[in-house]
């Protein structure tokens, strides 16, 4: 099944920024390159049928978006520092309302949540919240999942995912980090899929 992840990542800088400080003066841009790792990446190999948007809404300049596409991914390796190397050369590009090609793959704009969430609309989008309906009792078809970071998500964006969500959907009460929400997602479509072909 094919299937898109988004996250907000509320404090990812804007600007190019230092790859030895990825949790502190970058924004925790650590959890984006985590979170594009684990939804892209399996043992030996990239998902093709993924597509990643993270929401970087930290400083210094106003909301950017960048958008991996894994079926046209290259030259990316799984680890923090080569991810955050691709995101770097991102925000170093010139930018505007429309998708930029920075390399094979990856993609970055000035779009913000709205943008993006209106962009992929015809798909059926899912809010993960601990609060939501648990996903064992949720039948999933063409999904695009919204995934908040460590600081959840706002008030704002929340009443935007709401509008446009067809269900508000639960991993369980614990909150877990938004790098494993994707690997646990990765998973459990997997198993669907593959209980599916049996």
């Amino acid at each position: 099944m094919d299937r898109v992840f988004v996250l907000i990542a509320n404090r990812a800088v804007t600007a190019p920024f230092n790859l030895n400080d990825l949790p502190g003066s970058a924004g925790r841009m650590d959890i984006v390159c985590r979170f594009i790792s684990q939804s892209l990446f399996v043992s030996h190999g990239i998902r093709k049928n993924v597509t990643t948007y993270v929401i970087l809404k930290g400083p210094p300049d106003p909301v950017k978006s960048i958008r991996v596409e894994g079926t046209q991914v290259r030259y990316l390796a799984p680890d923090e520092r080569n991810i955050a190397g691709m995101i770097n050369k991102a925000l170093k590009s010139d930018v505007g309302k429309e998708w930029t090609r920075v390399s094979p793959g990856i993609f970055i704009s000035s779009k913000e949540l709205d943008d993006v969430l209106k962009e992929i609309s015809a798909r059926n989008i899912y809010y993960l919240k601990e609060t939501g309906k648990d996903i064992g009792n949720v039948e999933i078809s063409k999904p695009v999942f919204v995934i908040g970071d460590h600081l959840g998500v706002s008030e704002e964006d929340e009443k935007s995912v709401l509008a446009m969500s067809e269900d508000v959907i639960s991993l369980g009460e614990t909150a877990y980090q938004a790098d494993q929400c994707v690997t646990v997602l990765n998973y459990i479509l997997d198993r669907r899929e593959h209980d599916r072909s049996m």
